[in-house]
C-alpha cells in the first residue's frame, strides 16, 4: 500500500491510497482520480515531505481536522451513493471484476483482513471505506 499527497487543479489537497505506484499511474491515465471536494478530474501528486526518523510529532489544528473530516465524509458519501453494496460477497466480486469475469463497476462491502491482504497480493485495488464520522462522534 502506498499513500500519496494529491492536489487538484483548484488547489485542494488530500491523500490517496493505492495498492502500488502502478495502480496510481493506471488511475491517473484512466481519469479515475477525482477531488473529493470539487469533483475535479485534474489531480496530480503534491509535494511530499519524506518521513524522517526522530522528526517532531505533527499536530493538527482545528481547521485541518475539520478539512480531513470533510474529505473523509465526502469519500464515504460518494462510495455509498455511486457504489453497489455487495456485502460479504465483496472479495469474490472484486476478484471477478479484476479478472474480467464480472461487469466493471464500483462496489463496496465486507472483507476480513486476510481477504483484503489476499486481494492486494493478487493486484486487486481495494481500500477501506472511511468511517461515518458523525456516527463515531455520537
Amino acid at each position: 500500500m502506498i499513500v500519496y499527497n494529491l492536489k487538484c487543479k483548484n488547489g485542494h489537497e488530500f491523500e490517496g491510497w493505492f495498492a502500488s505506484m502502478a495502480a496510481y499511474d493506471e488511475q491517473v491515465a484512466g481519469g479515475k482520480l477525482i477531488c473529493p471536494m470539487c469533483n475535479s478530474h485534474k489531480v496530480e501528486k503534491a509535494i511530499m515531505a519524506p518521513a524522517v526518523s526522530g522528526a517532531k510529532k505533527m499536530t493538527l489544528n482545528t481547521d485541518e481536522i475539520h478539512k480531513m473530516r470533510k474529505v473523509m465524509s465526502g469519500i464515504r458519501k460518494k462510495v455509498l451513493e455511486e457504489g453497489e453494496n455487495v456485502g460479504r460477497r465483496f472479495p469474490e466480486e472484486a476478484r471477478a471484476i479484476h479478472n474480467g469475469n464480472a461487469e466493471e463497476r464500483q462496489i463496496y462491502g465486507e472483507a476480513s483482513m486476510t481477504e483484503v491482504k489476499e486481494l492486494i497480493d493478487e493486484g486487486v485495488e481495494v481500500a477501506p471505506l472511511p468511517p461515518d464520522l458523525d456516527e463515531v462522534a455520537n
